[in-house]
Formats: structure tokens, C-alpha cells, sequence
């Protein structure tokens, strides 16, 4: 890579981020897989497999949103610039909890229904 070597502690500090991401990435993948062998039927059709669907793409953007930000993270370090931007965190947290409100109305309509 161009640029100076940085200081360790920090090309450390910046793998274990990418690494916490990796987890994240795959929680969501064990929950798609979950939610597709495991979770009953639920009230609105094909609800179950959207819900698997969504988090397995989640998971994969996960995995590849770690990889953009541990290079270009390290980039920066390497070149002396700023530390990149990043909104993904944000956007994600945003994307769970739509996901988990979706889900609250499910349990809902089907608790009205019974």
C-alpha cells in the first residue's frame, strides 16, 4: 500500500472494527437462516421468507460495507489524511429498527386475528 506504515495499535484497533462488523455480518446471515428454517408461518404471506431474505442481504452489505471501510480507513492512516466518513452505522441502526417495527405490527395482526 502507498504511504507510511502507521503506528500498529492503530492498523489493530482499525482490524478489530472490521472484525465487529464480520460479526454483525454474520449474526444477520444465522438470522436469515434461522428465520427460514425455523419461524412458523406467520399472518401475511411470504412474510417469513422477506423477513430471511432481508437479513441474509443485509448481512452480505454488512460484510462488503466492512471491507470498503477497513481499506479505506487504513488508506488514510497510510497517507496521513482524515479518517473516512462514515453514515453506515447510522443507516443500519435505521434499517433494524424499521425491520423490528414491521415485525411488532406482524405479531400484532396476528394477535388481533386470533
Amino acid at each position: 500500500m502507498a504511504g507510511e506504515k502507521p503506528d500498529y495499535r492503530f492498523s489493530l484497533a482499525n482490524e478489530r472494527t472490521f472484525l465487529a462488523w464480520i460479526r454483525t455480518a454474520l449474526a444477520l446471515l444465522a438470522g436469515g437462516l434461522a428465520c427460514a428454517q425455523f419461524l412458523p408461518p406467520l399472518p401475511i404471506a411470504h412474510l417469513r421468507e422477506i423477513i430471511a431474505v432481508a437479513l441474509l442481504l443485509l448481512g452480505g452489505v454488512v460484510a462488503l460495507r466492512a471491507v470498503d471501510h477497513w481499506a479505506r480507513t487504513e488508506k488514510a492512516m497510510r497517507l496521513g489524511t482524515d479518517l473516512p466518513r462514515s453514515r453506515f452505522p447510522a443507516v443500519l441502526a435505521l434499517i433494524v429498527a424499521a425491520g423490528a417495527i414491521l415485525l411488532v405490527l406482524a405479531v400484532l395482526i396476528k394477535a388481533l386475528a386470533s
